[in-house]
């Protein structure tokens, strides 16, 4: 038998890979994800058990659909699903609701001119929208505070407080509720951050209440300054402003929802990038939805 030049050799060899590369479907497409299959791999790689009932589901679209990119937001309003179209980006995950309520109840929409905007909007782009919620607080460390404090840059300053179960909490180097007030406007790109108490109130000790007047009223005789999200008005903040009446050097913070918690999408983003590398995984923010004349 001849023996092979290198050169015939490197021909008939190239010559059968190219044969192989283009018989159809003997290689898998690598670069093609489906929506259904990065939602797999978020439930292996969070740490989470698997509960019923969860939040946690595709609100519009097909989880077949081929990805093309994904986008991990707080909240999947309209001008965000727009920029994410814009993005290359079909596969949205936002953290809160899609359609106004919730639980996404949609029974009593179907007449109405916006929610069926939206629902056109995505069926004519082949968008995918998933929400992220239950999980991805039940994740630990949380997913939401893990990028908070990233973006606060409070990674440092947590603490424990002993006998308490529930809250967040931080010491701060000594400063004052206006400098915090200012510093979480900026650090947390929002517009519409309010104060109850003096701006002056010397502040080392924060904590954390959420939503609710029941964690407020825990976690305010600990701290010198309580932050809350989206907390009823008539709840957190009055409850405050009764304790600064009654002479107690405290302070209160209100931030909208997305002040709160939509540094934690951003913080999704990063920990999807670690395990869907065929597509461009991107965190876009809905933004503040409230600002403040001057």
């Amino acid at each position: 038998m001849n023996r092979l030049t290198r050169r015939a050799f490197c021909r008939i060899a190239g010559a059968g890979l190219g044969a192989l590369s283009t018989t159809p479907g003997l290689w898998a497409d690598s670069s093609k994800i489906t929506a259904r299959e990065i939602m797999a791999r978020m439930s292996r790689n969070v740490g989470v058990k698997p509960f019923w009932p969860t939040a946690d589901t595709i609100k519009i679209g097909d989880p077949d659909e081929t990805v093309t990119g994904v986008t991990t937001t707080f909240m999947s309003t309209l001008d965000l699903l727009q920029r994410s179209q814009k993005a290359g980006n079909n596969f949205v995950i936002s953290h809160e609701p899609t359609f106004w309520s919730s639980s996404d109840v949609v029974a009593d929409l179907r007449d109405d001119p916006l929610y069926k905007l939206k629902v056109d909007f995505c069926e004519t782009n082949r968008m995918v929208v998933m929400r992220y919620h239950d999980t991805w607080h039940a994740r630990r460390p949380d997913g939401i505070f893990a990028g908070f404090n990233r973006w606060a840059g409070w990674q440092e300053y947590l603490y424990h407080e002993p006998g308490m179960e529930r809250g967040i909490f931080y010491k701060l180097p000594p400063t004052t509720a206006g400098e915090i007030a200012r510093h979480l406007t900026a650090k947390l790109n929002q517009r519409s951050v309010r104060l109850v108490g003096d701006p002056q109130t010397p502040v080392s000790r924060v904590g954390f209440a959420g939503h609710y007047i029941s964690e407020c009223m825990t976690i305010a005789p600990k701290v010198d300054l309580v932050i809350a999200g989206e907390s009823r008005e008539w709840e957190c903040a009055e409850y405050m402003r009764d304790a600064v009446a009654l002479g107690e050097k405290k302070a209160f913070i209100q931030l909208a929802h997305e002040g709160m918690e939509e540094a934690g999408m951003d913080e999704c983003a990063n920990w999807l990038r670690g395990f869907v590398p065929e597509v461009p995984v991107q965190f876009i923010a809905s933004g503040d939805p409230f600002w403040i004349p001057t």
